[in-house]
Order: C-alpha cells, then structure tokens, then sequence
C-alpha cells in the first residue's frame, strides 16, 4: 500500500527530505515523475499509462503536504519502515487502506523510477 497524509499535517515539512523517491510535496505544488528518478522523457507508467516523466502534474492536495502514490513504495528497497512515518511529529502519514500493494510490486514500482545506469 501507499502511505497518505491527513488533513491533521501541521506543514513542518519533516517528512519530504525524507522520502528515497521525491514522492512527497508540499500542499498547491505541482509534481513529476521525473523529481528524484531516473525517469525522463515519454514513459509508460506501471499502471500502463503514456506520460511525459517532466511533465507538472496537479497538485494531489492544495492546503497540506501530500504523497504521490504512483511514486510511493513505502520506502521498501530503501529502508526497513517509511521515514516519512517515522519522523512525522503528528502521525498523520498513515497507511492508505483504499491503495494496496505487495513487497513484490513496491519493489518493482522502485526498480521502474531508480534504473541502474
């Protein structure tokens, strides 16, 4: 599954710095798939999607920060438990009940962004 902010997000910012995959931004700011991957150009997502990876993307949430589930692997690969849950001050980066996803497909999701050159 993917982790989600709730609205109880004070805006510290603890949390982006933290995240291997640049999935995290702060709340109005527009995202790519390309921020902190080794995505570029026309790409097709796992989700089979046609996207351009340094094209803006709208902002998932506009008052808090949020994470972009599409880049979110709980930072499996990465660490042992996600840091953006780790360090939150106020428990808001919770897993996502309605977005599940297996270790296989997290892992999979982190070989698609990080390709080795």
């Amino acid at each position: 599954m993917a982790i989600i902010i709730t609205d109880e997000c004070i805006n510290c910012g603890a949390c982006e710095p933290e995240c291997p995959n640049t999935a995290i931004y702060e709340g109005g700011a527009e995202w790519k798939y390309s921020d902190g991957t080794s995505l570029a150009g026309m790409i097709t997502t796992l989700n089979g999607d046609d996207v351009i990876a340094d094209d803006d993307n709208e902002p998932v949430d506009m008052d808090v920060y949020y994470i972009v589930t599409d880049k979110c692997t709980e930072c499996v690969g990465f660490h042992d438990e996600p840091q953006c849950a780790a360090v939150c001050p106020v428990d808001c980066c919770i897993d996502d009940e309605d977005f599940r996803e297996s270790e296989e497909e997290l892992l999979a999701k982190k070989d698609f962004m990080h390709l080795e050159e």
